[in-house]
């Protein structure tokens, strides 16, 4: 089953439980994927679809920081309920092991020996770990494996 028919079922589901918090995010994760679509002007990949939530994952994790720093709670409230129905559809993130693994392996794979090669072995790991871990997360661990 696609993203978006997941997503689709989930709405569905919201509007007729009534959940009207969850309606409505599912609508905006929806509204920003159809958009993401129409950007492109096809539709997108599962792979593609997963990088615009993990987009609209960091948007409402900067927007809780912002609020929480000028001292608005409730939008602060609105923002995590919304991000907690998002990271309902992203895969099981990785562990440290197991990213460390898929590092080690691309490092291996490129035979990268210094931080100069940092860019072919980010473009080997990133489509493995897509929506699985975060880029900065990802790079810093290379910096540090190539350093």
């Amino acid at each position: 089953m696609t993203l978006i028919v997941r997503l689709e079922d989930e709405l569905r589901q919201a509007m007729v439980a009534r959940d009207a918090a969850r309606r409505d995010a599912w609508r905006l994760i929806r509204a920003s994927l159809r958009s993401a679509e129409k950007q492109r002007q096809r539709p997108r990949h599962d792979d593609e679809q997963l990088q615009v939530l993990q987009r609209e994952l960091k948007r409402r994790a900067e927007a809780i920081e912002a609020f929480r720093g000028a001292g608005r709670e409730q939008q602060a409230g609105a923002e995590e309920a919304e991000l907690a129905v998002l990271e309902e559809f992203m895969p099981e993130p990785l562990s440290e092991e197991e990213l460390e693994e898929i590092v080690d392996d691309a490092i291996a794979e490129v035979g990268a020996t210094s931080l100069g090669d940092l860019g072919r072995v980010m473009a080997d790991v990133m489509p493995q770990v897509s929506g699985r871990a975060d880029g900065s997360v990802v790079s810093q661990l290379v910096r540090e494996k190539l350093a």
